[in-house]
């Protein structure tokens, strides 16, 4: 396996945390549906918060390394759900679903072997694609961190 090989399975790997974390799948599944909107004592959000938040920004860092005419969405208004529960009964998994979507588009980006990680983003201002997917692991493993603490504090945690 070249190093260019072995760099692009290392970020599939890290884009489905194989490794040190708690999964995506294991901290979003079997989420009770009368929890998902509760926000435990002390703590700013709740599980569909914090699932819809790792649903857009995922989706926006996928897009910016996309799509040329990428919009930068405004910050945090757009990041964050405007309600701590879901709006109707299929929405935790149709969100868990769009992610995990867009997760498989990130890792085939990353496996794109047409693709220069290194290579800055076009329409971007200096980032590169390498940057871009190490930022969105960087991000998703902190925050299916809050969601397996915020499920713990609720005790809904396996």
């Amino acid at each position: 396996m070249t190093e260019n090989e072995n760099l692009r399975a290392h970020l599939g790997r890290l884009l489905d945390w194989q490794d040190a974390h708690a999964s995506f799948d294991a901290a979003v599944e079997g989420m009770p549906a009368a929890m998902q909107g509760v926000r435990p004592a002390g703590l700013p959000y709740s599980a569909w918060e914090l699932l819809e938040h790792l649903r857009f920004t995922q989706w926006d860092i996928l897009e910016f390394c996309r799509n040329p005419a990428y919009a930068e969405p405004s910050w945090p208004a757009d990041y964050w759900p405007s309600s701590s529960t879901p709006p109707r009964a299929e929405s935790w998994d149709e969100s868990a679903a769009t992610f995990r979507a867009d997760r498989e588009a990130l890792k085939q980006l990353a496996a794109d072997d047409t693709l220069d990680l290194f290579a800055q983003i076009p329409h971007g201002t200096g980032q590169t694609y390498l940057r871009e997917l190490l930022l969105v692991a960087d991000h998703n493993a902190y925050h299916v961190g809050q969601l397996v603490a915020v499920r713990k504090l609720l005790g809904v945690w396996k």
